[in-house]
């Protein structure tokens, strides 16, 4: 469903009428603390609660992990979903009517809500259907199929509500039209009923062991159903719908979410009935792709839950199972080449499929596998290696021109310098003498692009063990003093940003110190912010509630969002150091132009010195002039701040 933009009038009902503390308790175990309430935070595991929620204020915060902001917020969060999704659910949810800035599409835009809230309804009608008809004589095929053939205890039948679909051409059809009376177009917009070409309509499921999907938040929106007999297709997938896109949704993963975001690591299998196994062995960390290649946008929204942005690939380990992989590593290689997903595969001994797999075998059997997964380009240079003979010129040839076409693709340098090190190691079959020649073999067939880094590739180790102890202690120094530089220059723009939100009295001082000084924040997600600052304050009075204005307009952009949060909430330290907003602004935004200062002084002395006086002494004049210059500010600028850079830093822990 394509979602116009939103009126503010109708957001700003739907976070009056959507009460806070009515939303989080049905998510944490809230109990009141003063004027507030505490409980666990449902963002980051800890024993002691943390996450407050302000009736008051209708704002959440964790003092632990630093989650903060509004019900909108909150949900979007807990479940990863867009801004649009979770304000027309929230809409539903409390019967607000929505608005849209273009009043064309208010009507269409209400009959869309109505109707996804009936397709909801219907495939919610089926799941019980099928899951009642399980139990009955006619489902006692299936029920035996499901406790004898695939092991699975009554409760784990109960968890994933699986069902079964009567032989009968028309028994959904009349349960859903006749007896339900639901509008029969809907029951076909649902992928449960199709349209006879003489009239009428029949069942699209029928003598089939029947698999609720849902989506991330538990509503089912599709089924899958497995063959009893030889019918072909064995597995028979929902078609398309408003609610089900294939290549978008994942088996599970309304249950797996919290066990891979606690786990940091997602694993995919193949079949409904692995990842079904896999969460009664209590390995919940998984979900199943429906029978296509593993998309990207299923790959992203796996990630959501996840920092470290693990995924393990577990497919079966016949040929059909390798060529999936190799599918699912070609559609989602760019990400892994940059290293946005850090993909592993796992193929389980003897050819098993994760359910067969853990019959007979302790769970943690499985784990050890997954924690000792090769990564997705070990496994590939495997495969290249796989029934070759090295000792065979042939065989040699093949493989190194293999090897060449997967090392032309990796970006990362870190990456290409191991890989290539790795790839030349297999070549050389043990003579550690020849280790160079088969490096600089392999890096000669890289392609251009990669020339100037294959260079420095086998030049920079050897320079490095040519560097004095001396000159090394210096480069560290080097480098530790600019992470420092950083660090207190990023300190210092949100101290700038802060001030801002809550100190309307420092807003026109911090405005005229930034323009007239021409400074720019440096880091992206300040600019980001500041952005947002800037429209929100040209459009609205800044009387209004600058704040909360704020939040709304940065929940549009969750990524940006998530590392300016904190800006928005002041704990204990936050609150001492607006108290002297005065001195901390000037201190904030002597550091800022002290960064931009020295920038330019560097560039005007590298210009000086590499400028000749005898032949060009207008412009070396011209260039000793400037950055002596920005030298002189530079002390200038040390002389009159009220606090030094360390002073500003220790301020920032010491209140």
């Amino acid at each position: 469903m394509s979602i116009p933009h939103l009126h503010p009038d109708s957001i700003e009902e739907i976070k009056q009428r959507a009460d806070i503390y009515e939303v989080v308790s049905e998510y944490v175990v809230l109990r009141r603390r003063g004027k507030d309430f505490v409980g666990l935070c449902p963002f980051h595991a800890e024993k002691t609660p943390s996450f407050t929620v302000s009736t008051s204020k209708q704002m959440y915060y964790c003092f632990g992990c630093q989650a903060g902001g509004n019900v909108i917020k909150f949900l979007m969060d807990l479940h990863k979903r867009s801004f649009a999704e979770v304000v027309l659910d929230l809409a539903g949810r409390y019967q607000i009517p929505v608005q849209t800035l273009d009043a064309e599409h208010r009507q269409q835009l209400q009959r869309q809500l109505l109707e996804r809230s009936q397709l909801y309804e219907i495939l919610t009608a089926a799941c019980q259907f099928y899951r009642h008809t399980l139990r009955q004589s006619q489902g006692r095929a299936a029920f035996e199929y499901l406790r004898y053939q695939r092991h699975l205890k009554d409760e784990t039948i109960e968890q994933f509500d699986l069902g079964y679909a009567p032989a009968g051409w028309e028994t959904l059809y009349r349960y859903l039209v006749e007896d339900k009376r639901y509008p029969v177009q809907l029951v076909e917009k649902a992928g449960l009923i199709k349209p006879r070409k003489e009239g009428g309509y029949y069942d699209v499921f029928r003598d089939r062991l029947m698999i609720p999907i849902r989506d991330a938040i538990g509503r089912t929106i599709a089924f899958g159903g497995r063959s009893l007999a030889d019918e072909q297709p064995k597995y028979l997938n929902s078609p398309e719908t408003e609610l089900f896109h294939k290549g978008k949704t994942l088996f599970a993963l309304e249950r797996a979410k919290t066990a891979i975001s606690q786990l940091d690591q997602a694993v995919v299998v193949e079949g409904y009935f692995d990842a079904i196994a896999l969460h009664a062995a209590g390995i919940t960390n998984v979900v199943a792709s429906l029978g296509t290649a593993l998309s990207k946008e299923q790959v992203r929204l796996l990630l959501r839950y996840s920092d470290s942005k693990q995924l393990i690939l577990n497919f079966d380990a016949d040929q059909a199972g390798t060529n999936a992989i190799e599918r699912a590593i070609a559609e989602i290689a760019d990400l892994a080449y940059k290293g946005e997903v850090q993909l592993k595969i796992l193929t389980l001994p003897d050819g098993k499929d994760a359910d067969e797999y853990l019959r007979g075998r302790d769970p943690e059997n499985y784990r050890q596998l997954v924690a000792n997964a090769p990564g997705w380009l070990d496994w590939q240079i495997e495969q290249i290696l796989q029934n070759r003979d090295l000792k065979k010129s042939s065989d040699f040839q093949q493989v190194s021109r293999n090897f060449v076409k997967l090392l032309k693709k990796i970006d990362n340098n870190d990456t290409l310098n191991y890989y290539v090190s790795r790839c030349a190691e297999i070549l050389t079959l043990g003579d550690g003498r020849l280790l160079p020649l088969r490096v600089e073999g392999l890096l000669s067939q890289i392609a251009p692009q990669k020339s100037s880094y294959s260079s420095r590739l086998v030049q920079i180790p050897r320079l490095q063990r040519h560097k004095s102890k001396q000159e090394l202690s210096i480069q560290e120094s080097v480098n530790t003093a600019v992470e420092q530089q950083n660090s207190l220059l990023e300190q210092a723009e949100a101290l700038l940003l802060r001030i801002y939100l809550y100190c309307p009295e420092q807003r026109q001082v911090i405005l005229q110190a930034l323009e007239q000084r021409d400074l720019q924040f440096s880091f992206s997600h300040h600019r980001f912010l500041w952005r947002q600052i800037l429209e929100i304050s040209s459009a609205w009075s800044l009387q209004q509630d600058l704040i909360a204005a704020l939040q709304d307009k940065c929940l549009q952009f969750p990524e940006e969002s998530e590392l300016v949060s904190h800006l928005f909430h002041l704990n204990e330290k936050s609150q001492k150091e607006i108290l002297r907003a005065s001195q901390v602004v000037q201190a904030a935004i002597a550091c800022m132009e002290r960064v931009l200062r020295e920038k330019r002084y560097r560039y005007f002395l590298e210009l000086w010195q590499q400028t000749d006086p005898k032949a060009e002494p207008e412009r070396w004049q011209s260039y000793y002039q400037a950055f002596y210059a920005e030298k002189q500010r530079l002390q200038e600028l040390d002389r009159q701040r009220l606090f030094s850079l360390t002073e500003l830093l220790s301020a920032t822990h010491e209140i």
